[in-house]
């Protein structure tokens, strides 16, 4: 779907990870990259921190969004959405963040407790000496479990006892929805549902996911989110004027594969309201 850098069609990208929290670049070198994509908008969108965004320098043609992706909860599923010009210096955000870092610590704990059990001693402290200052994850016990011989890769560690349904398959203690869709308009951001496809939920099941978000004061939901296919395009975009949203678009780029790149065509919006005419004239 995401066309190439030497496309004419204006690109944006506003859903991006770096080593702040989950991704492989730095957050200058994923500036970079997207800034050598031509992309023009651009978000750092990092799980629940937005660390990123110390002393970055903004490669010329480019404009940088503030953002930031949360984890909540709805009907007990695990849900993400997207901050988008968040204010970064705000002090609900900020509060915000620091409960999700001890959300997070505290489900680190608990799979490093029960991977214990299962004679794996010194999983917590040694996925937490491999997250450095970011916060720690199940990657991080993943890689944990290939350092020490235990798994031969991390989608090993991921299949035997982190995956779904796995012994490390903690469910984090993250707030309701609502409230972190509260959280960002709280500090100025417009709030987006990530990836509403992924959920792995029924039609009625999204339908009542989506309506609970614009309930709550969300403005927007991705319709692209790395490469869908047309068939998920054009359901996504169906949703999004269903229940009046604007569409955003994102690559989710934790890392460079020959199947995922930075920066997404305009034209990925459709027939949709596109969520970044709030901040790209024409």
């Amino acid at each position: 779907m995401n066309q190439s850098a030497g496309s004419l069609s204006l690109r944006v990208d506003l859903h991006s990870h770096s080593t702040a929290s989950d991704g492989s670049l730095a957050p200058q070198e994923l500036l970079e990259r997207a800034a050598g994509q031509g992309v023009s908008l651009f978000s750092i969108t990092d799980h629940d921190t937005v660390g990123a965004y110390e002393q970055l320098s903004v490669p010329q043609g480019m404009q940088l969004l503030p953002g930031v992706e949360l984890s909540c909860v709805w009907s007990g599923v695990t849900v993400h959405v997207v901050g988008l010009d968040v204010a970064l210096d705000s002090s609900p955000l900020g509060a915000a963040l620091m409960q999700q870092d001890d959300a997070r610590r505290q489900r680190a704990q608990v799979i490093g407790e029960r991977l214990a059990k299962r004679g794996f001693d010194g999983a917590y402290k040694g996925a937490l000496a491999l997250a450095g200052n970011r916060a720690v994850g199940r990657p991080d016990f993943a890689q944990f479990l290939v350092s020490a011989g235990h798994v031969q890769s991390v989608n090993e560690a991921f299949d035997r006892y982190l995956g779904a349904g796995k012994i490390g398959d903690v469910k984090a203690m993250w707030p309701a929805l609502a409230t972190v869709v509260q959280w960002i308009r709280e500090a100025g951001g417009v709030a987006v549902l990530a990836h509403p496809l992924h959920y792995k939920l029924t039609a009625t099941k999204l339908r009542a996911l989506i309506a609970d978000f614009a309930a709550a004061g969300g403005e927007a939901m991705e319709v692209s989110n790395g490469r869908p296919s047309n068939d998920e395009l054009s359901y996504a975009r169906r949703l999004c004027k269903q229940f009046g949203l604007e569409a955003s678009v994102g690559s989710d780029f934790h890392r460079p594969t020959p199947w995922s790149e930075l920066g997404c065509d305009v034209a990925l919006a459709g027939d949709c309201p596109p969520v970044w005419r709030r901040w790209l004239k024409p």
